[in-house]
């Protein structure tokens, strides 16, 4: 039996300002924006390629804004990485180079904290 994670869940203040930004600024693919009930909203965000999606929205936790654990992107070009969400206006760190990855840092408006790495040793990053 496979055991896949697909879903993290992304507490943030205010959706519509988060969506924008994950949307417009990292390039996340909004797959679904839904108000199944009054209280719940469920915004579905998946970046490009990924298996892994997250969900910000109201009504789904109760995990204060800004609070989610640090998430990692792996991409295969971290340079590309950093120009592309550099010239789409997020304050994103410079490439830290590590001896077990390269990588570089960004947080959503909450302050929900993001690492992208980049792994030279595994093809295609």
């Amino acid at each position: 039996m496979d055991w896949k994670l697909e879903l993290v869940f992304v507490p943030v203040s205010d959706v519509d300002r988060a969506k924008d930004f994950y949307v417009n600024k990292v390039g996340f693919n909004a797959d679904h924006d839904q108000r199944p009930t009054d209280s719940i909203r469920f915004v579905q965000l998946t970046p490009p390629g990924s298996a892994c999606s997250i969900t910000i929205g109201e009504g789904l936790v109760d995990a204060a804004p800004g609070t989610a654990p640090m998430l990692q992107m792996v991409v295969s070009d971290i340079q590309a990485a950093h120009d592309q969400l550099k010239a789409n206006g997020v304050d994103v760190s410079d490439v830290v180079v590590l001896d077990w990855g390269h990588f570089v840092y960004f947080a959503d408006p909450d302050g929900n904290k993001w690492a992208v790495q980049y792994l030279p040793t595994r093809p295609n990053g």
